[in-house]
């Protein structure tokens, strides 16, 4: 029945640098029945686009990856005005869900099904959602870029996960569709483990505090962008403390925040 499906993109109308392109609300079904993934925020206009690609079909279910702002608020008003359940992990800043799920739960769609993988890192309550061979990655991975990551240790681990699964396809919630995904997650792979070694080599080279280590690491990236960086940053110094392999010389997480070597 997976053939038979369509799969169309709603582009939010939210572009900037930390969204790209803006919010791909994803609509998945067939003639008859569709979901909603990701309806991304509460943009005048964008509910209206979202409807206008639904067309006549039946929507059974609003869902989203996770709760940040460019992903969830507009599940619950959308999810409301169809009378259909708003479906995601956990509540969150402007969502709260109808129908929780976890990792392994089955959505119906249109006569098959999602599978949840529950892939924290990018945020503890991220979801990516397989159906067949393609997976909807939400920003566990984005087309055209790297993410910033909360958590280090599970988000290489959730990259892990999907490894080498028999993928064809990543759908993401920003950017264009990717094919070869174990090429691209073997991209996100490797640059996380260089910029493990990048933030290593800036702290033997005397870097003492975050905001240096990012603008010795992320030199070349934007400034605008150093503050999601220095949330990465603070990923990966926790994940090396963990393994021991560099010490917290304070005792807050902060710009002020120095950290030295394991000798």
């Amino acid at each position: 029945m997976i053939d038979r499906l369509r799969i169309e993109r709603v582009l939010a109308p939210n572009p900037g640098p930390y969204t790209g392109p803006g919010t791909n609300t994803w609509v998945v079904g067939d003639d008859e029945t569709v979901i909603v993934l990701d309806p991304g925020p509460v943009i005048p206009g964008h509910a209206d686009a979202i409807l206008g690609v639904v067309g006549d079909r039946e929507v059974s279910a609003v869902i989203v990856t996770h709760t940040h702002e460019d992903h969830a608020p507009l599940a619950n008003p959308l999810a409301r005005d169809l009378d259909v359940p708003a479906v995601g992990y956990a509540p969150g800043p402007e969502f709260e869900p109808d129908l929780r799920v976890e990792d392994g739960s089955v959505i119906s769609i249109a006569r098959t099904e999602l599978i949840v993988v529950h892939t924290p890192g990018h945020a503890e309550d991220h979801l990516c959602f397989r159906l067949g061979d393609s997976l909807f990655t939400g920003d566990h991975i984005m087309g055209g870029s790297s993410v910033m990551v909360e958590d280090m240790g599970p988000y290489l681990a959730s990259l892990e996960r999907i490894h080498h699964t028999g993928l064809v396809r990543l759908y993401p919630g920003h950017g264009d569709v990717m094919d070869d995904p174990d090429a691209v997650i073997s991209w996100y792979l490797e640059h996380r483990l260089e910029r493990e070694r990048q933030i290593l080599a800036a702290i033997a080279g005397g870097a003492g505090s975050i905001g240096e280590i990012v603008e010795t690491v992320y030199a070349d990236v934007d400034t605008a962008l150093h503050p999601l960086a220095a949330r990465s940053v603070v990923a990966h110094l926790r994940k090396l403390g963990d393994e021991g392999r560099v010490v917290r010389s304070g005792d807050e997480w902060g710009d002020a925040v120095s950290w030295v070597a394991d000798g």
